[in-house]
């Protein structure tokens, strides 16, 4: 079989390439990809989570842990994102971090997101746009409720990740300098919020991380900004897709729409098969400390190791009938938000609640939906992405 894994034009025609992904599963699970440079292409569950779990064999500092190679010159400033750091500066960083993202402060949200999702379902009739007119705004709100900033500042947010993320597609083509000037308005941004909340504080996760932890240990000016950029990108492209994703998903499968119009409570499961089922994050890269075997494969240091989350997804060790899309599922140990380890996703919690009660919503209000016209993906190889999934709510 012919295996390309980041092939954007396959992603952008009909998704991850499952087909090769299960071939690779059950023949080569730790494939030696061509590429410039190579890299190991890690398809099963088990070695997911170990490579996930392994800082220490598996860098995201060394080479950062995006797929795309970074000139030298560029890593340092890099490198200073959490996504990129290797406990124990990781783990330092996180700690302070993780003060804004506690289970109370999560669980406060709720009524807000069901308010969120009630004012953005009382403006949508007829036929609309569901990734534009809900998909979208959704995370786009509730990351202005995190950060205290006003709900006019979310077209903007949504147009520095467009720009960030949305270089390969031909909707959102962006130069790298461009990439960078939408990173700077995002510094420029987050400067401006910490200034107004040290002058005048609120209850609100800005106004947690400018202030000293119960150790006397705050985030720096660029530790801070950054924090910030990496919100706005995470936090607002992964429940996106997530929830077009499992929008389009439960349209392929009409029995699932059905069963969770009939009954709403499944929308709590429903939320992590959507996440399993989507895998809105592709991949990420690490890079080999020293040799290791993995896999039956010995991986050399600084070798390129790629982890495949959708493929771990679907591996049939871990999970009865992987190919079929169940709202029902549990136990659902997917590994959507990450396999574990440092870097397992901060807001996973936030993005399960805003999907939960995305779908509890629209089945309740909405049980005749239907899809119009064709979905449009995202050409990109990181993020599994829908950008546009024409429906009629009636």
């Amino acid at each position: 079989m012919l295996i390309n894994l980041v092939d954007q034009d396959t992603y952008a025609a009909s998704g991850p390439p499952h087909e090769q992904l299960r071939w690779l599963r059950e023949h080569d699970p730790v494939h030696q990809h061509p590429g410039e440079p190579g890299f190991w292409a890690v398809t099963r569950y088990d070695d997911v989570v170990h490579v996930s779990r392994n800082s220490e064999l598996f860098s995201s500092a060394r080479r950062l842990a995006i797929f795309d190679e970074v000139p030298e010159d560029q890593l340092a400033l890099q490198q200073l994102m959490m996504l990129n750091q290797d406990p124990p500066e990781h783990t330092r960083r996180r700690s302070l971090v993780n003060r804004g993202f506690t289970p109370r402060t999560i669980n406060a949200l709720e009524e807000h997101i069901r308010t969120i999702c009630d004012d953005l379902l009382d403006n949508c009739s007829g036929e609309v746009d569901f990734v534009t007119e809900v998909a979208a705004p959704l995370p786009l709100y509730v990351i202005c409720e995190l950060l205290g900033a006003p709900v006019a500042d979310r077209d903007k947010i949504f147009n520095w990740s467009n720009r960030m993320i949305g270089a390969d597609d031909p909707d959102y083509a962006t130069s790298p300098e461009e990439g960078g000037a939408a990173a700077m308005e995002v510094y420029a941004y987050a400067n401006q919020l910490a200034a107004q909340r040290k002058a005048a504080p609120r209850d609100d996760i800005v106004s947690k991380l400018i202030q000293p932890d119960e150790n006397g240990q705050t985030l720096d000016e660029n530790e801070f900004d950054l924090f910030v950029l990496l919100l706005v990108v995470a936090g607002n492209e992964t429940t996106r897709n997530a929830a077009s994703g499992g929008m389009l998903a439960l349209f392929e499968h009409p029995e699932q729409w059905d069963r969770l119009a009939a009954d709403p409570a499944l929308a709590r499961t429903a939320a992590d098969e959507i996440v399993r089922w989507v895998s809105p994050v592709n991949l990420f890269r690490r890079t080999a400390t020293s040799d290791v075997i993995l896999g039956g494969q010995r991986i050399r240091e600084n070798d390129k190791v790629v982890v495949f989350y959708g493929s771990a997804n679907r591996d049939a060790s871990v999970f009865t009938d992987p190919e079929t899309f169940d709202i029902g599922r549990d136990p659902n140990p997917h590994i959507g938000f990450g396999g574990g380890g440092a870097h397992f996703c901060l807001g996973n919690h936030l993005a399960k609640l805003e999907l939960r009660i995305l779908f509890e919503q629209l089945a309740i209000r909405f049980p005749k939906l239907r899809q119009t016209g064709e979905a449009r993906r995202l050409r990109s190889n990181f993020i599994n992405g829908i950008k546009s999934l024409p429906v009629r709510l009636t």
